[in-house]
């Protein structure tokens, strides 16, 4: 009985204020479905860690150092990703890896925020990686540079991939008119053969390599993840990749992440600084998707749809059906989803190269 009493006794303000957080997390997971196979557990896990002397806290720590600091949870969330992904409407039209690498602009617009605003690098560069709109990616940068706000990354960067069709939607009205987001684009589908669909996870993980050698790995097991879809002998394993694999280990990465979302080290100022740079980041990812489209119109005879831009970013396939919707609202014959997944896609490509750059630039400095 005195060791009940002494549990309570134990309890803070601020524990009962990460358990409304948890408990907002698990409302969105299961009442507006967002990023549920994350968001649920992550909210569950918060909850269990800030109960005093919870024994949780310890078995978390255990599979955080066997699954999140070793990264080995987003590499295989990353075999995952690529199976799911069809990169056919950017092997039909490559030029729209351009947006992938444009969309990027957000990533190192935020790095420079955060060094201004007194984060030290390998935070401000964590920080910055949010804006790849890359959960997986995200966790691998933050592990790999030992930032100290890995947790409120994590949430930031899962939070605004849920919140695309709200931030993206408002940030391209912003910087478009009517006018441009009406702009029709003729899509001729090419024939892909099964030859190029087997050779491009592979040329891209060998040129991505070279020349980010930190991307080898977040590169190498997207892109591996992409050759059991498209190998065609290996059907099983692709499903399960996508399907099996892939929720269960966002499940155990959100339950474990949740040891970093202890009161003391998660009720901070910089916490709240975080969100708001994360917030940053994935704008300015937008806005610069959707000027580089602007800019090639300027040279272009035939017209672009700037809001292609947009879906430049890594969170595929919320982004390319976000931006098709916007243009169907504009124009209901206008039909652009196929170039909006083509840049989706590529932002998926971008972002990982994005984040072994960032490596390879601060690592060597922290």
């Amino acid at each position: 009985m005195t060791q009940i009493f002494g549990n309570f006794a134990g309890l803070t303000v601020q524990m009962v204020i990460m358990w409304i957080i948890g408990a907002a997390m698990i409302y969105l997971a299961i009442r507006k479905e967002m990023e549920p196979t994350l968001l649920l557990p992550m909210g569950f896990g918060a909850i269990l860690c800030n109960i005093p002397n919870s024994g949780m806290v310890h078995t978390l720590e255990i599979l955080f150092n066997a699954g999140v600091a070793n990264e080995l949870f987003p590499l295989l969330l990353f075999i995952g990703i690529g199976a799911m992904i069809d990169f056919g409407p950017l092997l039909a039209d490559p030029k729209l890896l351009l947006f992938g690498a444009a969309a990027q602009f957000g990533i190192f617009f935020t790095l420079s925020m955060a060094s201004l605003l007194g984060f030290d690098l390998r935070d401000a560069a964590s920080i910055a990686i949010i804006g790849a709109a890359d959960g997986p990616t995200s966790i691998f940068v933050a592990q790999t540079l030992e930032s100290n706000y890995t947790a409120a990354i994590i949430v930031a960067a899962y939070s605004y991939m849920a919140l695309v069709p709200i931030v993206q939607p408002f940030c391209i009205r912003l910087v478009t008119t009517k006018e441009e987001r009406m702009i029709r684009m003729d899509y001729t589908p090419g024939k892909i053969t099964k030859t190029t669909r087997i050779l491009f996870p592979i040329v891209v993980s060998v040129i991505a390599s070279l020349v980010a050698p930190d991307s080898a790995s977040l590169v190498g097991f997207l892109m591996f993840g992409n050759l059991l879809r498209e190998c065609g002998v290996l059907r099983s394993l692709s499903e399960c990749a996508q399907n099996i694999m892939a929720n269960l280990v966002s499940l155990l990465l959100g339950l474990t992440v949740a040891v970093r979302m202890q009161a003391d080290s998660f009720l901070v100022p910089e916490t709240l600084m975080i969100l708001s740079l994360g917030l940053v980041a994935f704008m300015f990812d937008t806005f610069g998707g959707v000027f580089f489209g602007k800019f090639l119109n300027l040279f272009s005879a035939k017209k672009i749809n700037p809001m292609i831009g947009a879906a430049g970013i890594s969170a595929f396939p919320m982004s390319s059906r976000v931006i098709a919707k916007m243009a169907r609202d504009e124009d209901p014959n206008n039909f652009i989803l196929m170039q909006a997944a083509g840049a989706n896609v590529a932002g998926q490509v971008a972002s990982v190269i994005a984040g072994g750059l960032i490596l390879a630039m601060i690592g060597p400095l922290v």
